[in-house]
């Protein structure tokens, strides 16, 4: 039996983990679970736990509804801050232990060109 193909959009930030899943022209929304869904204190919604915990409910519900391959496209805090939030890397691995088929993996954190100023002042931050 041969599944379908999805993709899996990662949203992770310092606050909460947003995994969506889509079909392949990424217009219609197949399923979707917050770090805020799996955990009930709010401010433990951003962590590896809760995007784990996610992870592991968004692939039953992918093979609910016979997807068996996704290509992952994650995103982190963007702009001059960090490069990864947290919960992407754990989400990605809880993936793989469920059983699911990651044929690609993307990182689409937008880059700034340009952008703002980053902080520590004209000499950095001295230590």
């Amino acid at each position: 039996m041969m599944g379908h193909k999805a993709i899996l959009h990662i949203y992770s930030t310092f606050n909460n983990v947003l995994i969506t899943a889509t079909d392949l022209t990424g217009a219609e929304t197949v399923c979707k679970v917050s770090g805020g869904m799996v955990t009930k204190g709010g401010s433990d919604s951003g962590g590896q736990f809760a995007a784990t915990r996610a992870a592991e409910k968004i692939a039953e519900m992918l093979a609910e509804k016979d997807f068996d391959q996704v290509i992952v496209k994650y995103r982190g805090a963007g702009g001059n801050r960090s490069n990864s939030a947290p919960g992407a890397t754990a989400a990605i691995r809880a993936l793989t232990r469920a059983g699911v088929r990651i044929t690609r993996i993307e990182d689409v954190t937008p880059m700034p060109t340009d952008g703002t100023k980053s902080k520590g002042g004209r000499r950095g931050r001295r230590v």
